[in-house]
């Protein structure tokens, strides 16, 4: 597509406005009555040929944006607008020229092949198409688009998080290719947009600022950073940053009007909009202007002038109260979102698309019926040999005491809050960890933060009291603690968190434990601390009954290895922050229930593991799993046969490169340990970010129960795969975990693989209830998280300053995470 000058037309939303009036100006003649799905880029698809191979077509438009901004200032006249060689009308006629050209054959029989198991690469893409048209539906009814989720602009879709950004409610909509037919999976979706309104409004809200002066400008360029804004209520432009100066300062040069003699004159922002706009500026004087020109040839708006348009995703973090709201005010009871996906579904009406009539498809206004089993939950085992009976996937230990308790000993307590007694607190934990088992030996020391200290930056207190702690411990002749249990003020969103687990695990190399007491606890309060520090000291609090017993099938035969891996990425927006890798494996095989983890970062926003193996040298540091390995070879004398891999947070079209890179590095591993040396693995991906929901009845308010299980209907038709939901949803609608088996050379039966899957659920030493996925891919998101937290990146000036110096060819080079301590790097940490 192109303009009368031969430019390329930009903007899907252009795009999609020429596709329509082409349609309705030639869909009878030279487009041969032929539906159109069009993607909003380069791509166009029918059902059948043109009558013409390539065929070229004028297409005008009315109400067109111009498409260079006026009123704005940067190598500017004085002209009035229409006077002005550059500045045209804010809307008017636009003829545009569309060539199209045929490009390939998309056989939409290969669907029909994927349902008899026999898919190909044309299926993927005819897949695509089908989704391109759920996507071109959404558009025209002026839909953000999310990649397949789309949010409607009316005001029941919206509720507030604070800071002047709200939450969208909408639905997710895609074609699947499933055992018995093709299936459409819709569900619904949430995402998080910026409430339109002044751009100033929405800076001092989402900075919480009172006035301007406060404002953090470089943030604010980031956050501002492409995003939509209005003029005067009129002309549509994208933020591409920030002026470098405040709007009385900051210059540019005025020409004099076409056919006037004289110099280009430098002249303010401020005093242009006085002089030529006639508009007298109340608070952008002393603010920096909007700049929605280019690099080389800014146009500045100043900042009071400027609208937030509807619609528009907020890809920044969100503060622990924005993700409380948004956790709330996204779940849905089980019957409430069958009910909204039905309206869903009425609004879109897809069988009235001109497409999908075409191609043949027809969507039922019914919901898939499946079938499922529900596994029964595996027995646990407390301690004194007294069994646990798991009741809807929960348990307790009340009366009970831990498998295997720790002693704890060589520990003292040190208090960032002046909202607690440390002494009671202290004697409550002693006192219930007595009734589980574990023995308390009195702590040495009780350290409170002098009042002083807690205006001082978070990095600055940790220090300090390190120091104090320390200082007092030498003086008393004490040994290295072995323990430390710090109180903080805030449960979640507390900067001394970050500054203290650094200082912990990678300096000290001490275990520790952070919590943020209510000013009312209780036992069960204490019960659940105590389950994290018996397990970061080594001990169990629960195992699996056949798992004593040498039980597990397969797993218990065998020396195994079960691995679990995650890798996490930085908000969005934050390119120079790096991903972090995790990955943990089992500890005292045939046990299933004790792991240690590795942590590597890596470049930003890569999902694949590149540093699996590498071969160790004197200037090279071991890496993920050689470390792993080499550890578990040593310790057991022995080379494990079987390995289970559990690989979390992958799509489907990354699983040949878990095989193909992952597990090759894996493989290689082992043969650099010993040459003969290959187990047989079973490579497992388990994915939580999907769409499909599992509903006992349409009218009926309670999810399915834990241990459901769905291997047919819905799953692949070739592939083997299967949903698993071993909780117990309490709130909202559960989210099953899908498992696809990529590669099994040890031949579980499908029941001995879903039992095993189900029984790893039950394994998570730190809670009281079965959880969603399996405890190895847990505790690795979970190792992955605590271990990101030793830098506080979005404060990190060295980062930034090597950001804002870097180029595109040339990107800033990640930072490195401190290595955890060896005193603690083969304890249960993450716990």
């Amino acid at each position: 597509m192109t303009y009368e000058d031969d430019k390329p037309v930009v903007g899907k939303g252009i795009g999609r406005r020429v596709i329509q009036a082409m349609q309705e100006m030639y869909g009878k003649g030279e487009l041969a009555g032929k539906a159109l799905a069009y993607d909003g880029g380069k791509s166009l698809f029918t059902i059948g040929a043109l009558p013409e191979a390539r065929s070229n077509f004028v297409v005008v438009l009315n109400d067109m944006p111009a498409p260079r901004p006026i009123g704005g200032v940067g190598t500017s006249t004085n002209d009035p607008p229409k006077e002005s060689k550059r500045a045209k009308p804010n809307y008017g006629v636009k003829t545009i020229k569309v060539e199209l050209c045929f490009a390939t054959k998309l056989p939409i029989e290969s669907i029909q092949s994927a349902l008899q198991g026999r898919e190909t690469d044309s299926t993927t893409e005819a897949l695509r198409v089908l989704d391109i048209v759920l996507r071109q539906n959404a558009a025209k009814r002026n839909c953000l688009l999310v990649r397949q989720s789309f949010f409607y602009g009316e005001p029941k879709s919206f509720f507030d998080l604070g800071g002047y950004v709200q939450g969208c409610r909408g639905y997710h909509s895609s074609f699947r290719t499933t055992k018995d037919a093709l299936s459409l999976n819709v569900d619904v979706s949430t995402t998080i947009t910026i409430q339109p309104g002044p751009v100033i409004e929405f800076l001092l809200q989402n900075q919480n600022c009172k006035h301007s002066g406060q404002i953090d400008w470089p943030k604010a360029n980031r956050v501002l950073k492409n995003l939509r804004v209005k003029i005067h209520n009129q002309q549509e432009y994208k933020i591409s940053g920030l002026s470098e100066k405040i709007c009385a300062k900051q210059m540019f040069t005025l020409k004099p009007k076409a056919g006037q003699v004289g110099d280009p004159v430098e002249i303010t922002v401020q005093e242009y909009f006085w002089k030529y706009r006639g508009l007298q500026l109340s608070i952008s004087n002393n603010l920096p202007c909007i700049n929605v020109g280019k690099p080389k040839r800014p146009t500045y708006y100043p900042i009071e002038l400027c609208t937030l348009v509807p619609l528009q995703r907020y890809k920044k973090a969100l503060t622990f109260s924005q993700r409380s709201v948004l956790v709330e005010n996204s779940r849905q009871k089980p019957n409430d979102r069958l009910r909204t996906l039905n309206d869903a579904l009425k609004i879109c009406d897809y069988d009235a698309d001109p497409f999908l009539r075409e191609c043949g498809i027809m969507i039922s206004p019914k919901f898939t019926q499946v079938a499922g089993r529900v596994l029964q939950a595996p027995k646990l085992k407390a301690g004194n040999n007294k069994d646990i009976f798991p009741d809807k996937g929960r348990w307790n230990f009340n009366g009970k005491t831990f498998i295997k308790p720790a002693i704890v000993k060589d520990w003292f307590v040190v208090n960032f809050s002046a909202n607690h007694d440390v002494r009671v607190l202290v004697q409550n934990l002693m006192r219930c960890g007595e009734t589980k088992g574990i023995k308390f030996e009195h702590p040495r020391m009780l350290i409170d933060e002098e009042q002083a200290m807690r205006r001082e930056p978070a990095a600055v207190r940790v220090e300090a009291m390190i120091a104090e702690a320390f200082k007092r411990h030498e003086d008393k002749k004490f040994g290295k603690p072995k323990f430390i249990m710090c109180i903080l003020a805030e449960r979640k969103n507390s900067d001394i968190y970050g500054p203290w687990k650094k200082k912990c695990l990678s300096n000290l190399g001490v275990i520790n434990q952070c919590i943020a007491p209510t000013r009312a606890v209780n036992d069960q309060y204490f019960t659940n601390v105590l389950l994290k520090i018996n397990a970061k000291f080594g001990g169990l609090n629960s195992q699996l009954h056949f798992e004593i017993n040498h039980a597990i099938p397969m797993v218990s035969n065998v020396p195994t290895l079960i691995l679990g891996m995650d890798v996490s990425h930085p908000a969005p927006g934050r390119d120079d922050v790096p991903s972090i890798a995790a990955v943990v494996g089992s500890r005292e095989w045939p046990l299933i229930s004790k792991y240690q983890a590795v942590v590597r970062s890596q470049s930003s926003r890569v999902e694949m593991i590149d540093a699996l193996f590498k071969p160790v040298s004197t200037h090279q540091p071991k890496h993920s799993h050689l470390l792993i390995l080499s550890n578990y070879v040593f310790r057991n004398l022995s080379l494990y046969l079987l390995c289970a891999l559990i690989r979390d947070g992958v799509s489907e079209s990354q699983f040949n490169q878990v095989l193909n890179i992952e597990l090759d590095q894996i493989i290689e591993a082992c043969k650099f340990k010993k040459e003969n040396w290959r187990p047989k693995f079973t490579v497992i991906i388990a994915q939580k970010n999907h769409h499909t929901r599992f509903f006992q009845d349409i009218k009926s308010p309670y999810n399915v129960p834990p241990g459901t299980v769905v291997d047919t209907t819905v799953c692949h038709p070739s592939n083997y795969d299967f949903y698993m939901c071993p909780h117990a949803g309490m709130i909202g609608t559960s989210r099953p975990t899908h498992y696809h088996v990529l590669l099994d050379e040890n031949k579980f039966t499908a029941d001995q693989l879903q039992e095993f899957i189900h029984s790893l659920s039950y394994a998570y030493q730190r809670s009281t209830s079965a959880i969603s996925i399996v405890a190895p891919v847990l505790y690795a998101h979970a190792a992955a998280a605590q271990v990101a937290q030793f830098v506080k990146f979005e404060d990190h000036s060295e980062t930034a300053s090597r950001q804002g110096s870097s180029t595109a060819a040339d990107p800033p080079p990640m930072p490195q995470l401190p290595r955890l301590h060896e005193d603690v790097s083969s304890t249960m940490f993450f716990c």
